[in-house]
């Protein structure tokens, strides 16, 4: 198949590229490079660097690429900056996602895969059980507003044009080539950090719990979403399994030999305290469930840390 793959120069796009290529698939990248990097993109895509927000730039490359499924990660990342522009936010998000749906339709697209976010979308989780597909959403900052819109986008595609779509709500996911600046997650931040043996901060209490899931697990979720047979699916992407920023922050110590002490700042205001998901329905719809062994994938994230030094 033809797959277009927004953000295919990011964190996880890339990684979603180069193993769509190793199965086989051809693929068109779209990045606009504002947090992508050149250096991620696989040498056997096509590329281009184009803005989602760009309609016309956009309608070239569906005119001259005979695209089958478009892959949509491209997205304005940072929470914070959508709390502090909640319109660009939208216009990133919300705008650039129907550019791509409209002309997914005009040009009759297979599937639709969407990266969702699970922790934004849930916003906090007070008590166990970790949230199902159909609990109560609750987002707290205009970037969980807007990923849910895109979902609700989707069920309009689905219903009225018969669009396959999928979303798929991620947890925290960490792993090779994850930028450590600006709005990057935290397992990056750790790691950059006690590699080049610099002071280390944790905001809170460090008892803030989250789901980290290894990229290379959230890749076979995309990779499943091809092969796979369906109408509408939304599902979760997680492990399940809340973990502590202290206890992260001593399991990296342990393998990097860090010997610094966290330095504790004031919480940040409208952060999670408790952020998890249940991944059953994943496990029944898509046969997909995590593989990576937390320590081990910290173990791969820094390696790969280390060969960028």
């Amino acid at each position: 198949m033809k797959i277009l793959v927004t953000g295919g120069a990011g964190f996880i796009g890339s990684n979603i590229v180069d193993e769509y290529i190793f199965q086989g698939h051809k693929v068109v990248v779209v990045d606009n490079l504002s947090s992508g990097k050149v250096s991620n993109l696989n040498k056997k895509a096509k590329f281009y660097q184009v803005d989602i927000r760009d309609k016309l730039g956009l309608k070239k490359i569906f005119q001259k690429e005979k695209i089958e499924v478009i892959n949509h990660h491209a997205a304005q990342i940072d929470v914070r900056k959508s709390v502090a522009e909640p319109e660009f936010d939208a216009e990133v998000n919300i705008i650039g996602t129907l550019n791509l749906l409209q002309l997914g339709i005009k040009h009759k697209i297979k599937k639709f895969i969407f990266a969702s976010s699970g922790g934004t979308i849930y916003g906090e989780c007070k008590n166990l059980p970790a949230p199902k597909e159909d609990d109560v959403y609750k987002p707290e900052s205009p970037y969980g507003c807007a990923k849910l819109a895109i979902e609700y986008y989707l069920g309009y595609y689905n219903t009225i044009y018969g669009l396959n779509t999928a979303v798929l709500r991620y947890a925290n996911v960490y792993g090779p080539r994850q930028d450590p600046f600006g709005e990057a997650g935290v397992v990056a931040i750790f790691a950059n950090r006690m590699l080049n043996n610099e002071d280390l901060y944790i905001y809170g209490d460090g008892e803030q719990l989250r789901d980290f899931v290894f990229v290379k697990d959230v890749v076979n979720a995309n990779v499943l979403c091809l092969k796979k047979d369906f109408k509408k699916i939304v599902v979760n992407i997680g492990t399940g399994e809340a973990i502590s920023v202290n206890k992260l922050f001593y399991e990296m110590k342990k393998i990097t030999g860090y010997t610094k002490k966290a330095i504790y700042k004031p919480a940040r205001k409208g952060e999670l305290f408790k952020s998890y998901l249940n991944n059953s329905l994943a496990k029944k719809i898509l046969s997909w469930e995590p593989k990576k062994i937390f320590s081990n994938g910290l173990k791969d994230t820094i390696k790969y840390f280390k060969s960028q030094m």
